[in-house]
């Protein structure tokens, strides 16, 4: 409409430009005018049309946005409505539940929780580092690499006796623990036949208390599963740390589809899958939808969905990053909730560093598990008496060992 206007403006000018005192005409600075209102005229036409092209497109553009905002409405409506866990889902519909707004998202995903859990059930796990440093990947936010012990100062340790872990059990469990979780600084378990032996050992230890108890050894294979299942072995933690795509520039001594192998092995062995990401080494919502989209389409879900918030250790490659956002965390466990209604949502690494209110929140929104005790590897943990009182505040009760409630308590 300026350029429409301009032109007419233009045309009510004078026919002819006149020289000094408006008598004589100038022929050649005519020539001129004439010239550049004709430039004028196809100019003004030209943004015209422009104009009503981009007019055009921006309606459809708004129509585009309407739809696809009322299809991500409908695929969350349907995915709170369900009755089951489903496994067919596509990454746009994923993307569709973790993009909605955030007071909707943990609304909905509170829904799910108290339909397929007790919201007043959180289960308390322990988690032992019974083989310190020495391990030769090179992941960029592990301080127990070899690569990086210069920088961080960690001594690699020999792996702990079977008494002094299942002492640590019986502390854990004294303490209101019911999962008990060992982790060893391991690429992978070949030529560890006798590491095997002794943590074969210390599983049945734990599995005679009464206690759930899960490890985490590296990759494993199929025989290996089978073994640790036969030791009683709850559940086995192999993280995807990332999606598919981000995952390379993070570790390169481990291949993603190396990772499911391990998952595989450990499904087919009937062991519960406890399987999780690590938020803040750099990825984006992105590869957050990545890291969701691909637990949720695995055979099963994982028994247990561990929530990390990467504490930065100097020393390693990933030192220096700064703290993930709360709403990232926030976000990442209401769709993890909501596309994986069964599942236990862990809040793993990164909680000493959120207040009391965020932690319920997370609770609100569908987490119900965390790691309590002295330490979480190489890095602070929450301690029992911290999270007693917390859990005395909220109203929370620990969940029993195999007995995890699908309903609210009468």
């Amino acid at each position: 409409m300026l350029a429409r206007s301009s032109a007419r403006a233009l045309l009510r000018r004078p026919p002819f430009p006149t020289g000094l005192g408006g008598q004589t005409p100038i022929v050649g600075a005519s020539s001129r005018w004439l010239t550049t209102l004709g430039h004028r005229r196809q100019q003004s036409t030209t943004t015209a049309d422009a104009t009503a092209n981009a007019n055009d497109q921006d309606v459809a553009s708004i129509q585009d946005n309407v739809e696809h905002q009322q299809w991500a409405r409908q695929v969350l409506r349907d995915a709170v409505a369900a009755a089951a866990p489903r496994y067919t889902w596509s990454k746009e519909e994923t993307a569709a539940i973790y993009h909605q707004p955030l007071m909707e998202l943990a609304f909905q995903a509170a829904q799910v929780h108290r339909r397929f859990h007790n919201p007043s059930e959180v289960q308390l796990c322990t988690l032992m580092n019974i083989k310190t440093g020495g391990c030769s990947e090179d992941c960029s936010y592990c301080a127990q690499s070899t690569r990086y012990q210069k920088g961080t100062g960690l001594q690699a340790k020999r792996v702990e006796t079977v008494e002094t872990v299942l002492e640590a059990a019986r502390i854990a469990k004294a303490n209101g623990s019911t999962r008990f979780c060992m982790g060893a600084a391991w690429r992978d378990m070949r030529g560890r036949n006798n590491s095997l032996r002794n943590v074969k050992e210390m599983v049945s230890g734990v599995r005679a208390m009464g206690m759930e108890v899960c490890v985490t050894l590296g990759m494993i294979d199929a025989e290996q599963a089978k073994e640790l299942r036969e030791a009683g072995l709850t559940a086995y933690n192999h993280n995807l740390d990332t999606s598919r795509e981000f995952y390379p520039s993070i570790i390169s001594t481990r291949t993603y589809d190396e990772r499911l192998a391990t998952l595989g092995h450990v499904r087919d062995a009937g062991i519960n899958v406890c399987s999780g990401g690590i938020l803040g080494l750099g990825e984006t919502d992105k590869d957050r939808i990545g890291l969701l989209h691909t637990a949720a389409t695995l055979p099963s879900h994982p028994e247990s969905f561990p929530v990390n918030a990467l504490v930065p250790i100097k020393g390693t490659p990933l030192g220096d990053r700064k703290p993930i956002d709360f709403t990232s965390m926030l976000r990442t466990i209401a769709a993890a909730r909501i596309i994986m209604p069964a599942t236990i949502i862990r809040i793993a690494a990164g909680r000493k560093t959120m207040t009391e209110e965020q932690q319920a929140m997370c609770f609100m929104a569908g987490a119900n598990a965390v790691f309590t005790g002295e330490k979480m590897l190489t890095t602070e943990c929450n301690g029992w008496d911290d999270d007693a009182v917390l859990f005395e505040r909220w109203g929370l009760q620990p969940m029993k060992s195999f007995a995890k409630s699908a309903a609210p308590a009468s």
